[in-house]
């Protein structure tokens, strides 16, 4: 009577994958928790879909979400060149610029955004004129510091200033990602300093710039939902108007968490496009 070998080959093809079978006990689990939630969302009247889907499109909320988009990208590209200079000066040789941009850097990102706007808003209290002059001598010009920070003015001002904090080391964290020898190489290759950086390092270092900076963006943009506290018309404030005026409250919070889902989604599929085509080479 003969025996099979102990250590006989294994035919890899007709293996049968392990069952695994708490996986199934968790897929089973998420499935009843979307069920339940979904049955909460159809059957609870209290949601008022038809109210929500009245004011989805309603002038007052598409202006509001305009005004949020637009503070969205004045903040990112303000906050954007501004953290580009930042990174720069904590990259530089000398050391007061370095220290200074530090201080700035730990400075705004430490106070939370919607500290930093009621200040700006307020800032007539401490400085009733703007002026310009010659520091420590005569004035040249100035104005009422209520006529020219407004809520949208305040607004630019401080999520330009809070976001160029995280821009700054976004993009320093970028550059000193790419190997030094990169730019011994651009040296070797006859270009300058600042070719170099522009046609060797900078392409490098998107690969590590543009996936938070992407992330920073939807972040910015669900911020701006924080001028609403100093009267700023976005798409919070113009949500909270009309339910302030209908008492119609849930359904009109539901109308600005879509425009903020749809709005947040095409970023992330824009993102993710801009991902694979500074990501090529690198799989």
């Amino acid at each position: 009577m003969s025996s099979a070998p102990i250590n006989a080959p294994v035919d890899i093809a007709s293996a049968r994958p392990r069952v695994r079978p708490l996986r199934w006990v968790a897929g089973a689990v998420l499935l009843v928790l979307a069920a339940q939630f979904a049955w909460f969302l159809l059957t609870n009247p209290r949601f008022e879909w038809a109210v929500a889907g009245k004011y989805l499109f309603d002038p007052n909320i598409l202006r509001g979400l305009g005004m949020s988009l637009l503070l969205t990208v004045i903040g990112m590209t303000l906050g954007s060149l501004l953290g580009v200079l930042l990174a720069a000066g904590r990259l530089s040789g000398f050391k007061p610029a370095a220290w200074a941009c530090g201080i700035y850097v730990a400075v705004f990102r430490g106070i939370p955004p919607l500290v930093q706007l009621i200040f700006w808003f307020n800032l007539g209290y401490l400085l009733p004129r703007l002026s310009l002059g010659v520091p420590f001598g005569p004035t040249f010009v100035s104005w009422p510091t209520n006529s020219v920070i407004s809520s949208l003015t305040a607004a630019v001002i401080g999520l330009t200033l809070h976001e160029a904090a995280y821009m700054a080391e976004i993009v320093r964290a970028g550059i000193l990602a790419v190997d030094p020898g990169q730019r011994d190489a651009a040296r070797a290759m006859g270009f300058t300093a600042g070719q170099g950086f522009v046609k060797v390092v900078l392409p490098q270092a998107m690969r590590v710039i543009v996936p938070p900076t992407g992330s920073q963006f939807i972040s910015l943009l669900k911020g701006t939902s924080l001028v609403s506290v100093i009267a700023m018309a976005d798409l919070l404030y113009s949500v909270q108007v009309i339910y302030n005026r209908t008492y119609e409250i849930v359904p009109l919070l539901i109308v600005a968490c879509a425009w903020y889902l749809a709005v947040v989604t095409v970023l992330s599929l824009g993102q993710r496009r801009l991902e694979r085509h500074f990501g090529k080479g690198q799989r």
